[in-house]
């Protein structure tokens, strides 16, 4: 049973009887002395895909849904739908793009460390590695003499996704992205 502070972005939870899963979570830290944090989160239902908005704080105790988990590894794109294989039975599982909201963007060929969100052996979404590696395709020329303040600019990598680099970050670099904030997080 995980506690409210412990959930990221894919895991199941049980609500009500009823299989949801974490969208995305927003951390609201209190100002005032003695209150606790509080964490809003966006679950999705897991069949039925209706949208749920529930706030919890940090030591609410919240119960595991009961799905299994496989690691799968991204096969390829066909339209819209999106293919994986599970690295030890080499099983092959279809997702929509509506099935991966936003998650998309992180998706390259090849890429392992994916764990898929079985429930009677449907696939019904993926949890992402915290890190994935990216090259960057386009962004603006380094400055000469830059400044000692830390300044960004944009970068687009090779799926069309778009992040926020250091100014001495050039194109065609790996990078690695943070895939829970979209961030930048450091040279591959």
């Amino acid at each position: 049973m995980p506690k409210a502070n412990e959930l990221k972005q894919g895991t199941a939870i049980e609500i009500n009887g009823e299989p949801y899963v974490v969208k995305h979570i927003d951390v609201r830290n209190p100002t005032s002395r003695g209150a606790t944090t509080l964490y809003k989160v966006r679950f999705t239902h897991m069949k039925t895909r209706q949208k749920l908005d529930e706030t919890f704080k940090s030591d609410d105790m919240l119960k595991a849904a009961d799905c299994s988990r496989c690691n799968v590894q991204f096969s390829y794109q066909d339209g819209d739908t999106y293919y994986f294989m599970n690295s030890e039975t080499y099983d092959q599982y279809a997702l929509a793009a509506d099935d991966l909201e936003g998650q998309t963007l992180y998706l390259t060929d090849g890429l392992e460390g994916i764990i898929m969100l079985l429930m009677d052996d449907a696939a019904l979404g993926i949890q992402l590695p915290t890190t994935i590696t990216l090259q960057i395709v386009e962004t603006p020329p380094s400055m000469k003499g830059s400044s000692a303040t830390k300044r960004t600019k944009t970068a687009k990598l090779s799926t069309g996704l778009e992040v926020q680099v250091p100014e001495y970050i050039e194109s065609g670099e790996m990078i690695k992205v943070n895939t829970e904030t979209g961030e930048f997080s450091s040279r591959a």
